[in-house]
C-alpha cells in the first residue's frame, strides 16, 4: 500500500475573491477602472455549506479510530490497562516490531538511493528498462511475496526472513521518490562542486544526497508505516509483531481489552514515526529558483564497475519478483486447469472488482469536498480537516477494523458486517490517495477559465463539470486507480469486517494458505498481481511526469 504520510504543498491560484488592484490611480487622483470582472463579483465569498458539512463530516468519521484508542484505554482504566501493557509478551512484540523497524527502512533507503542513481545517473546500458522494472514489486501484495519465499525456502522464519521479504517489498517506496527529485535536481551545482575539485563520491554525499533528504524521508515514513501495519506477510513466516499478535487475539478470544492494549501501543510507535519523520524533515527545501533552461543531466560511466551494476539491479529485480512470481507460475502448473475450474476463483475476482471500483468512488467523491476547501479556499479549517485524515491513514487498518466493529456493534449493530461497514473502512484507510491526487489537480486548473464560464451566464455548478472537471479528470483517474489498488491487495481489515459468505482475492488466497493449499492459492495470488500491475505502471509514469514537469 502506497500510504502518503503529508499533505504536498501546492501553490494555488491567487484568490479571485480578493479585493481588486488599487495601484493603477488616475491623475485626478481617482481610481482606474476595477481589474474586478463581472464573474468575480458572481463569485461566492466563502464555500458552500453544504462543501464544508460534507468535509467536516467525513474528517469527524476520520476521528474514530483514534477516538476508539483513546476512549478504550480510559474505560478500560490505568491498572488493568497497565497489566495488560508491562507484560514480557509485550515486550517480547516491542523488540520484534522496533528491530523489524530499525533494520528494514535504512536498507530500502540504501537499496532505493542506490538503485535511482544506477538508473538515472549512469550510462548503463538498459537503465530504462530497470527504471521500470524496479518499481514492480509494488504490484505483488507482501503477503504474496511471503507466500512466493516460504514456497521456494519452507525454512523461512523470524526477524531476519521478515526483514528479507519487507526490505524486498518496500523499497520503491524509496526508490520512486528519490528517482523523480533526481531528474530534478539542477546539474549546475554538481557541476559547480566538480570544479572545485570534488570527486564524485563527494559530489554525491555533499551535494546529491542532501538534496533527496525529503524524498528519503517520505519514503522511510511510508515503509515504516508499513511495517507497523503489515500483518499477512509476518504471519505466514511466523514472525510476532503487533499487528499479527492483535488479529490473533481478536480472532481467537475476541478478547476486547488485550487486543485494544496492543493496538494503543502500536499507535503509539505509529506517532513515534510521524512526529520522527516531521522533526527530521524540518522546514529545509530545495528548489530551483526559476523554470530556467531544461538541460538534461550528464550522467556517469561505470567503466569496469558496469557489471556490477547489471549484478546489482538484475539481482534485486529477480529476488523481489523472480522468486514470487516463479513461485506462483510453480504451483499453477503442478495445478494444472483444474485450479481454473472453481467457480469461486471467477466469484473473488468480481467481488475484489467490485469492492475496489465501489471503493474507490465512494472514496473520491468524500475527499473531493476536502480537496475543494483546501485548493479554493485555504484557511485553517481546511488545513485541519486535511490533517485529520493523514493522521488516520497513518494508523495501521487493524486499528481501524477493531474502532468499527466497536462503533458497530454498540451503536449501530445493524451494520456489523455488511458491505457498507468496509466500505467504510476503505475510506478512512485509503482517502489520502485520493486527496493528494484530487488536491494537486485542483491546484493545476486556472480559476479564470471556471470564471469566464460562469461570466457568459452558466451556473456555477454548470461551470464546473464543463471547465474544471474536465481539467482534473486525470488526477481524479489516477486517485480512484490507487485506491482500487489498495482495495484490491488489502487483507487486515476486510478479514475482521467482511460479511459471512465475501470471497475477496485476498481473503481467498489467504484461506488457501492458511489450509496449507498453495496450489489452490496460486490463482488468487496471480490475479491480484494482473489487477495490481497496471496501477502501479500509472504510479510509475506519473513520478517520471511530476519530475519533468
Amino acid at each position: 500500500m502506497v500510504i502518503p504520510a503529508a499533505p504536498p504543498t501546492v501553490n494555488t491560484a491567487p484568490d479571485s475573491q480578493g479585493p481588486a488592484s488599487e495601484s493603477a490611480v488616475g491623475t485626478t487622483g481617482s481610481r482606474a477602472p476595477s481589474a474586478r470582472t463581472d464573474a468575480e463579483a458572481r463569485a461566492p465569498k466563502r464555500p458552500s455549506p453544504f462543501i464544508v458539512a460534507a468535509a467536516g463530516t467525513v474528517s469527524l468519521l476520520g476521528l474514530l479510530p483514534l477516538g476508539y484508542v483513546i476512549v478504550t484505554g480510559i474505560l478500560t482504566g490505568w491498572p488493568a490497562l497497565s497489566a495488560l501493557i508491562f507484560r514480557p509478551r509485550v515486550g517480547e512484540l516491542l523488540v520484534n516490531t522496533i528491530g523489524l523497524v530499525v533494520i528494514t527502512v535504512p536498507l530500502c533507503v540504501a537499496i532505493g538511493v542506490g538503485a535511482a542513481w544506477l538508473v538515472g545517473r549512469t550510462t548503463l546500458p538498459g537503465a530504462k528498462v530497470f527504471a521500470v522494472l524496479l518499481a514492480a514489486p509494488l504490484a505483488v501484495p507482501a503477503f504474496v511475496n511471503s507466500y512466493g519465499w516460504v514456497s521456494a525456502v519452507p525454512s523461512l522464519h523470524g526477524l531476519g526472513s521478515g526483514v528479507l521479504i519487507a526490505t524486498l517489498s518496500y523499497f520503491p517506496l524509496v526508490y520512486l521518490p528519490c528517482a523523480a527529485a533526481l531528474r530534478r535536481l539542477d546539474p549546475t551545482v554538481e557541476e559547480a562542486a566538480g570544479s572545485l575539485g570534488s570527486g564524485a563520491w563527494a559530489v554525491f554525499f555533499r551535494v546529491v544526497l542532501p538534496q533527496l533528504r525529503l524524498p528519503i524521508l517520505g519514503g522511510a515514513l511510508l515503509v515504516g508505516l508499513h511495517l507497523l501495519s503489515e500483518y499477512g506477510a509476518f504471519a505466514m513466516i511466523r514472525f510476532d509483531t503487533f499487528t499479527t499478535a492483535i488479529v490473533e487475539q481478536y480472532r481467537s478470544t475476541f478478547n476486547g481489552p488485550a487486543a485494544n492494549a496492543l493496538a494503543g501501543v502500536l499507535v503509539l510507535l505509529c506517532l513515534v514515526l510521524l512526529i520522527g519523520e516531521s522533526g527530521a524533515r524540518g522546514r529545509s527545501r530545495y528548489a530551483r529558483i526559476g523554470s530556467g533552461v531544461p538541460r538534461v543531466t550528464p550522467r556517469r560511466s561505470l567503466g569496469a564497475f558496469t557489471p556490477v551494476g547489471y549484478l546489482i539491479l538484475g539481482g534485486l529485480f529477480v529476488l523481489a519478483i523472480g522468486v514470487p512470481f516463479s513461485s506462483v507460475i510453480r504451483w499453477l502448473v503442478q495445478g494444472g486447469t483444474d485450479v481454473w475450474a472453481d467457480p469461486v476463483v471467477g466469484q473473488a475476482l468480481l467481488q475484489t472488482v467490485g469492492y475496489g471500483l465501489v471503493g474507490a468512488l465512494v472514496t473520491c467523491l468524500l475527499a473531493f469536498p476536502i480537496a475543494f476547501l483546501a485548493v479554493r479556499y485555504p484557511s485553517r479549517l481546511s488545513r485541519g480537516l486535511e490533517s485529520v485524515n493523514y493522521l488516520t491513514s497513518s494508523l495501521p487498518g487493524i486499528v481501524t477494523a477493531l474502532a468499527l466493529v466497536t462503533v458497530s456493534i454498540r451503536f449501530v449493530q445493524p451494520l456489523y458486517q455488511t458491505t457498507v461497514l468496509v466500505i467504510v473502512t476503505y475510506l478512512l484507510m485509503f482517502l489520502p490517495r485520493a486527496l493528494v491526487n484530487l488536491r494537486a489537480g485542483l491546484a493545476q486548473v486556472p480559476v479564470g477559465l471556471e470564471e469566464a464560464a460562469r461570466s457568459l451566464g452558466k451556473h456555477p455548478v454548470a461551470a464546473f463539470l464543463s471547465v474544471t472537471a474536465r481539467f482534473f479528470a486525470p488526477s481524479a483517474l489516477a486517485a480512484g486507480a490507487l485506491v482500487f489498488l489498495g482495495i484490491v491487495t488489502e487483507l487486515t481489515a476486510t478479514l475482521l469486517l467482511a460479511p459471512s459468505g465475501t470471497r475477496t482475492l485476498a481473503i481467498q488466497f489467504w484461506s488457501k494458505v492458511n489450509d496449507i493449499n498453495y496450489v489452490g492459492a496460486a490463482p488468487y495470488a496471480l490475479l491480484m498481481i494482473v489487477l495490481s500491475l497496471p496501477v502501479t505502471y500509472l504510479l510509475f509514469a506519473r513520478s517520471r511526469l511530476t519530475s519533468v514537469s
